[in-house]
């Protein structure tokens, strides 16, 4: 593992501000009714950032034969729209977060991996519970193959939430024995929903951002009547020898640390490629405030390094 940069003056900021003003507001809210609608429209006030110059943005919705596929395909003015693809599963803990909180995070990994992202739209819960959302990962994957993009040449992205969907996809495909995509990349996954370490972890280093509580909270209402122990939702358990490269990212205030570590472990036991970047002081998903955070622009340059090198040797291979 790779000894990352140390917090900056921005980061170690942002950490105190959402320690002090954003957990208190976590600690005392739900993921349902007037709170949960309260959360997504704050969420999405938060997604007017402008996206880099040059960036050409559609929307998707087609019906498909797994299932109908909307989304946003974003493409960098550096990207090439035939050298691959990535398929980007956002999170919000399966309930909120959306194509506007995510499409600047989408555009940025376009412009430093050189292809463009569908941002996916999937279904969230309580509206739709699982297996809604996990099902609309299998299709968004299908979607890009049917485009023409070989499995080879397209890319499985996610955070928090969105990294289960992204590891869930793994685990769908590798059941079903469909083609593998060339790499995939996690910042800051949401992985085991029994959440078996959060308390412990947030014991001994508070978390500045997810109370464990709401986190299961989630949990339980993505699975709503599926329990917990279903193979699909027990994303870390599983074969792991066909996944591709993997490249995690997650910081070292996360009370989800864990999860990143657990995925690392079973993948490298598996003979699977996986590096694990543990960045000091970084919160959840850090990447997504790249725009004031200069770590978040480092990681997500090397993510797009990774990308192209995991790429370019599949494609060798």
């Amino acid at each position: 593992m790779a000894e990352m940069p140390g917090p900056s003056v921005q980061a170690r900021a942002l950490a105190l501000f959402m320690g002090t003003t954003i957990r208190p507001i976590a600690e005392r809210i739900r993921l349902h009714g007037l709170h949960l609608r309260v959360i997504r429209e704050s969420f999405d006030a938060l997604g007017f950032m402008p996206l880099p110059r040059g960036t050409k943005v559609r929307p998707v919705s087609e019906p498909h034969g797994y299932g109908d596929v909307h989304g946003m395909w974003i493409c960098a003015r550096e990207a090439d729209e035939t050298a691959g693809a990535i398929l980007y599963l956002h999170g919000g803990g399966f309930v909120f977060g959306s194509m506007r909180t995510h499409k600047h995070l989408a555009a940025a990994l376009s412009a430093t991996s050189g292809l463009p992202v569908l941002l996916l739209n999937y279904r969230r819960a309580p509206e739709h519970q699982f297996p809604a959302a996990a099902d609309d990962a299998v299709a968004g994957y299908h979607w890009l193959l049917d485009q023409g993009f070989p499995a080879s040449k397209i890319v499985v992205a996610g955070d928090s939430a969105g990294g289960h969907l992204s590891v869930g996809l793994l685990a769908d495909l590798t059941r079903l024995r469909l083609p593998m995509p060339g790499a995939a990349v996690l910042f800051s996954p949401f992985l085991d929903l029994h959440c078996t370490q959060l308390d412990d972890r947030d014991a001994t280093r508070r978390d500045p951002f997810i109370p464990p509580a709401r986190a299961r909270e989630a949990a339980g209402v993505y699975a709503g009547t599926t329990d917990l122990t279903d193979p699909r939702l027990t994303v870390l358990k599983g074969s792991k020898r066909r996944w591709p490269p993997m490249l995690i990212q997650v910081g070292d205030t996360e009370c989800l640390l864990g999860d990143s570590e657990r995925l690392a472990t079973a993948m490298r036991m598996a003979g699977a490629h996986c590096e694990l970047q543990v960045w000091p002081g970084q919160v959840h998903v850090f990447p997504a405030f790249y725009p004031i955070v200069p770590e978040g622009r480092l990681a997500i340059r090397y993510a797009g390094d990774f990308l192209r090198a995991a790429l370019a040797e599949s494609l060798a291979a």
